[in-house]
């Protein structure tokens, strides 16, 4: 069997969206549950947009996400170079142009600027293009010839016929014929002698030796062009995964105003980049049975391209925060610290112990930032209103917190050890001697210490972490805000 070859070849034009990350993904998955090689190529030929620091970014991405590639700029496989702009000075893309011109399935273009501005256009896919008329492949042999001696401006275009149709085939969508009617003759050599991304594409992809190619089905429109190439050449076709669009949770299609559509952005919103890639993963591709949480070797394992979906695949916000709880809940406690310490250092005062708090928020968190709002009463009571001292499963009242505060009090004083145990122990005895059950006293403790409905610990952990003058001056607070009410 042929050894599967697939390639990311992403243009350096800025940070990585969620879709070039899952056409990376999906690439290296179907290399390596094969035994094949993945390979990074630089597509550059768009010097336009090229964007400084760019190629940082993929290569930093790639890192972080796993997705190490066989053969790459860094890793020559022996079909480098691997950055486009590097292939153009070897002269390989007009090469193949003129093959094709000599076949007759490409020709010089001469014209300028005012009489392609005067061409009829048409809409496609929401886009006004204007229709290349053939006007230049009546040119002679010797009308080429003189104008490429006097320096012409020019470009090469491919010659599609105005009749027939071309068929090509994708494994998800099976065979997809289109009218040649239909087909504009696009350009392969720009006017300064790069090669378009289409045709550099069709180019490398075969001289690298690439046997599977998978893209967004966006570019479903472009393959039957690319596909004449591959017929004009002689050469065998690739196989073609045109995967399904990813939409926002409105249907529309994700855009960088939804402030997640890239990599670096799920970073900085403090999501992990193995909650990220197992989430990616499944934004159009599911396995056998409902699993959700694969590892990186697990998806390699598991993944079939067949599986993908033609749907479209909603980024699921709220999903993506749930898995990524779930790879905090599962993650080892000290890279844990490691990665929440920025947060903790951020929202914490001095002198608090950072590691245990790091324990209580671990499996309550999803997401990094939520640390914030869990450990924030640590530094400053928040204001806080006294119906939370109601609870009918505990059934406490604010008359009983009232008291149960007031008969604490003195213990918190009078109490030398502030560790949870101690305090914990403290409370219990309490409770028994009174005929209290636990949560009645522990209720009103807790909120008095936290002035939060929700906290990461209970009332003993919160104590010991505030220590004795701020756990009694919190508990002062309470009474003082009861009693200001009337209450008795």
């Amino acid at each position: 069997m042929e050894k599967i070859r697939t390639r990311y070849a992403p243009s350096p034009t800025g940070k990585m969206h969620v879709g070039n990350l899952r056409t990376a993904l999906y690439e290296f998955l179907i290399a390596k549950h094969e035994g094949g090689d993945f390979m990074l190529r630089i597509e550059d030929t768009d010097q336009e947009r090229f964007v400084e620091g760019a190629i940082d970014i993929i290569n930093r991405t790639l890192e972080k996400t796993g997705l190490t590639h066989d053969e790459g700029p860094d890793k020559d496989g022996g079909y480098g170079p691997y950055v486009q702009s590097e292939r153009v000075k070897t002269g390989i893309y007009m090469k193949y142009a003129k093959e094709l011109i000599e076949k007759g399935e490409a020709y010089y273009c001469f014209c300028d600027k005012e009489r392609l501005a005067g061409l009829k256009t048409e809409v496609v896919e929401g886009k006004e293009i204007s229709i290349y008329d053939k006007h230049c492949l009546s040119l002679s042999k010797e009308e080429v010839e003189e104008n490429l001696k006097a320096g012409k401006p020019y470009v090469i275009r491919q010659n599609i016929p105005n009749e027939g149709s071309t068929t090509f085939h994708d494994e998800l969508y099976g065979d997809i014929t289109v009218e040649n009617a239909e087909l504009d003759d696009m350009i392969l050599i720009k006017s300064d002698g790069y090669p378009t991304y289409n045709f550099a594409n069709v180019v490398d992809d075969h001289t690298m030796n690439i046997t599977h190619v998978v893209r967004g089905n966006e570019y479903i429109s472009s393959s039957p062009k690319y596909q004449r190439l591959y017929d004009a050449f002689g050469w065998k076709s690739p196989v073609y995964i045109h995967l399904p669009l990813i939409t926002d949770e409105e249907h529309k299609k994700l855009s960088k105003r939804s402030g997640h559509s890239s990599f670096e952005d799920l970073l900085e919103q403090g999501f992990v980049s193995e909650a990220i890639v197992n989430f990616i993963a499944l934004l159009g591709w599911s396995p056998e049975d409902n699993r959700e949480i694969f590892s990186l070797e697990e998806l390699i394992k598991e993944f079939d391209y067949h599986r993908i979906s033609k749907s479209p695949a909603v980024f699921d916000v709220v999903k993506l925060r749930w898995m990524n709880g779930e790879y905090l809940k599962a993650m080892d406690f000290d890279r844990f610290c490691e990665m929440a310490e920025p947060y903790l250092e951020k929202f914490l005062k001095p002198g608090l112990d950072k590691k245990k708090i790091a324990a209580m928020v671990k499996t309550r968190i999803e997401v990094f930032p939520d640390i914030e709002e869990m450990v924030d009463f640590f530094n400053e009571l928040p204001a806080y209103d006294t119906e939370m001292y109601v609870h009918k499963k505990m059934k406490t009242t604010k008359e009983s917190s009232l008291q149960v505060l007031k008969e604490l009090l003195p213990l918190f004083a009078a109490q030398e050890d502030y560790s949870n145990d101690a305090l914990y122990a403290m409370l219990q005895g309490f409770a028994a001697e009174k005929g209290y059950k636990n949560g009645y006293v522990l209720w009103p403790v807790r909120t008095a210490l936290s002035g939060k409905q929700m906290t990461p610990a209970g009332a003993t952990e919160i104590a010991e972490l505030l220590g004795k003058e701020e756990s009694i001056k919190r508990l002062e607070k309470g009474i003082a805000l009861l009693e200001a009410e009337g209450v008795q």
